[in-house]
C-alpha cells in the first residue's frame, strides 16, 4: 500500500492548507528538490512560506492546478498571481506531456491585446503588489505597454460607453471601474483616474512609454498634473517631495508648446508650501513656468512673498520667472514679448503701492524688460506715478532714475497731458539732463573699466596712483550729478576684478 504524506503549509502566517505531498512534488521542483525521496515512517511534514505570492489565495491556484492534473482555468483576473506561484514553486522545469505552469500562463499572455481595460488595470495593480517578486517586472513590463498602446489608438474610446464599431478590439460595458463624474470627462481624459493606481517607479515608467509611443503630450501633461493633485491628500510630506520631483522632471521632457500655465502655477504653488524639496527642481519649474508666462495672468504672479516683511508679493519669483522666458530667445516671437510685457504692467501697478517694495526691486521689474517689448509706456508711467505716490521719502536722485525708465516718445495724448500736470515728476528738461549725464558716466565708468581690465593684464601697465586718479575723476563727476548708486556698482566690479 503506498504511503501518503500529508503536507502542512503555513502561507506567509495567513493560513495553513494540509496538502498530500506527492501530488504538489510531482508538479513543484522546489518542493521536489526539498523533500528528495522520502522514506522514512513519518508522514506528519511542515513546510513555511514566509513570501508565497498572493498569500493563501495565491497558494490556493496553484494547489487547484496541481489537483487537477496541471489543468487550470487561466483567466486574466488569475493570470499574475499563477505565473508568479509557478515560478515561485518552479512548475516549469519538468518534462510533464502536458504544458507546465508557466508556459500555459505565458501562452495566455500572447492573447493580452484582447484583454478589456478593466482586466488590464486589475493585472497593474497585482503586478505592482506583488513587487519585487520574480517575473513581476516582465509581467508589468507587458501590462503597462499593452494599456500604453491601447490609448494611442485612434479610435480608442472609453471603456464605459457602448460602442457597434468593429475594431481591433473589443471593449465591453465595464462598470468594475469607479469614476467621479464619468459622465463629464472628455474622450482624452477618461483614463485618468483608472492610473492613479500607478506607483512612483510605474508612473515613471509609463509616462516614458506614453512618449515613445506618441501619446499626445498635452495629454500627457494634464495626466501628471491631474496624478499629482489626486495623490497630495493622501500622501505624507516627504512623499510628497518625491512624487513632486518626478512630476517636474517628466513635464520637463515634454513639448514646450504642450505645457499649460495654470497647470504649472498650481505645482508652483504647492512647490511654495513643501520645506524640503529640492532646489535643483525647484529652479527647473521655474524655469517651465517662465518658458509659457506669455500664457500667464496677473492672478498667477500674485504670489504672496515667504518673507512679509520685505515686500507683500514674491516679486523675487517673478524676476526669476522673467529670466527664465528670455532664455528662451530664439524661439520668442514679438507677440509673445508683447504679452509678457502688458503683463508686467499689470504687476507694477498692482505691486507699486506696497510701501515695503524698495526702489530697487521696482526697478529691477521695470529693467529685466527692453524698451522695444512695450509698444506704449502709458500703463508703465502710471505704474512709476503710483510708486512715487505711496513712497514721498525718497531721494531725488533715485526719483529721477525711476522717472527716466519712461519713453515719452511712447506716451498717448491723454498720458502726456496728465504728466504735463503731474508734480511726482520732474520737468522734461530737468529728466533729459540727468539721463544726458548718467549716459556720460555710464561711458567713464566703461572706459575705465576697459582701462583698468587691460592695464591689469599688461607687464607695462600704469602705476595705481594713476588707476585711482582716474576713479577718483569719475566719483567727482558722479556726486556733482547725484549719481551714488553707479558708483557703488563701480566699486563694487573693481573689487572683484582686483581678487581675480
Amino acid at each position: 500500500m503506498e504511503v501518503c504524506y500529508i503536507l502542512e503549509v503555513d502561507v506567509n502566517g495567513e493560513e495553513i492548507f494540509m496538502v498530500d505531498k506527492k501530488t504538489l512534488s510531482s508538479f513543484s521542483d522546489r518542493l521536489s528538490k526539498l523533500f528528495g525521496d522520502l522514506t522514512d515512517g513519518s508522514r506528519k511534514l511542515k513546510v513555511i512560506f514566509d513570501n508565497f505570492p498572493g498569500g493563501a489565495y495565491g497558494f490556493e491556484l496553484m494547489a487547484r492546478f496541481c489537483y487537477n492534473n496541471g489543468t487550470i482555468e487561466i483567466t486574466p483576473s488569475n493570470i499574475v498571481l499563477l505565473n508568479h506561484a509557478a515560478h515561485y514553486m518552479e512548475i516549469g522545469s519538468n518534462s510533464s506531456a502536458k504544458l507546465n505552469l508557466v508556459d500555459q500562463t505565458e501562452k495566455f499572455l500572447e492573447g493580452i491585446n484582447y484583454w478589456t481595460w478593466s482586466e488590464l488595470v486589475q493585472a497593474l495593480k497585482l503586478c505592482q503588489d506583488l513587487l519585487p517578486t520574480i517575473n513581476s517586472s516582465f509581467l508589468l513590463d507587458k501590462v503597462l505597454d499593452c494599456l500604453v498602446g491601447r490609448l494611442t489608438l485612434p479610435t480608442m474610446a472609453s471603456p464605459f460607453t457602448c460602442s457597434s464599431n468593429n475594431s481591433s478590439f473589443q471593449f465591453s460595458c465595464d462598470t468594475s471601474s469607479t469614476f467621479s463624474m464619468r459622465n463629464n470627462w472628455s474622450q482624452t481624459t477618461w483614463w485618468f483616474e483608472d492610473l492613479l493606481v500607478l506607483n512612483v517607479n510605474s508612473f515613471d515608467k509609463v509616462i516614458r512609454m506614453m512618449m515613445s509611443q506618441k501619446l499626445d503630450h498635452a495629454s500627457i501633461f494634464k495626466f501628471i498634473v491631474f496624478r499629482l493633485k489626486s495623490r497630495y491628500f493622501s500622501v505624507t510630506a516627504s512623499e510628497k517631495c518625491k512624487i513632486t520631483e518626478l512630476a517636474i522632471n517628466l513635464l520637463s521632457l515634454l513639448d514646450r508648446s504642450s505645457l499649460s500655465c495654470r497647470g504649472l502655477f498650481d505645482i508652483l504653488l504647492a512647490v511654495s508650501r513643501l520645506k524640503n524639496i529640492s532646489k535643483f527642481y525647484a529652479l527647473k519649474l521655474e524655469h517651465l513656468v517662465g518658458s509659457v508666462l506669455d500664457q500667464a495672468t496677473l492672478d498667477h504672479l500674485l504670489v504672496p512673498s515667504p518673507h512679509r516683511n520685505h515686500h507683500v508679493y514674491d516679486v523675487n519669483l517673478v524676476l526669476r520667472l522673467l529670466k527664465a522666458f528670455f532664455l528662451e530667445g530664439s524661439t520668442m516671437s514679438q507677440n509673445q514679448l508683447r504679452k509678457v510685457a502688458s503683463l508686467m504692467d499689470s504687476y507694477l501697478i498692482e505691486v507699486a503701492p506696497d510701501i515695503l517694495l524698495k526702489p530697487s526691486k521696482f526697478a529691477a521689474l521695470i529693467m529685466v524688460l527692453p524698451d522695444s517689448a512695450r509698444e506704449f509706456s502709458d500703463r508703465l508711467y502710471q505704474a512709476i506715478d503710483m510708486y512715487l505716490q505711496v513712497h514721498v521719502q525718497l531721494y531725488e536722485e533715485v526719483k529721477m532714475r525711476l522717472c527716466s525708465f519712461v519713453n515719452y516718445d511712447k506716451l498717448s495724448a491723454e498720458a502726456s497731458k496728465h504728466l504735463a500736470q503731474n508734480s511726482n515728476f520732474p520737468p522734461r528738461s530737468t529728466l533729459k539732463s540727468f539721463i544726458t549725464q548718467k549716459s556720460k558716466l555710464n561711458c567713464l565708468i566703461h572706459n575705465h573699466l576697459s582701462h583698468f581690465k587691460v592695464s591689469s593684464q599688461s607687464k607695462f601697465h600704469s602705476n595705481a596712483m594713476e588707476k585711482q586718479e582716474g576713479f577718483d575723476h569719475i566719483l567727482i563727476y558722479a556726486r556733482k550729478h547725484g549719481h551714488s548708486k553707479e558708483i557703488d556698482n563701480l566699486e563694487t566690479r573693481l573689487q572683484g576684478m582686483q581678487k581675480k
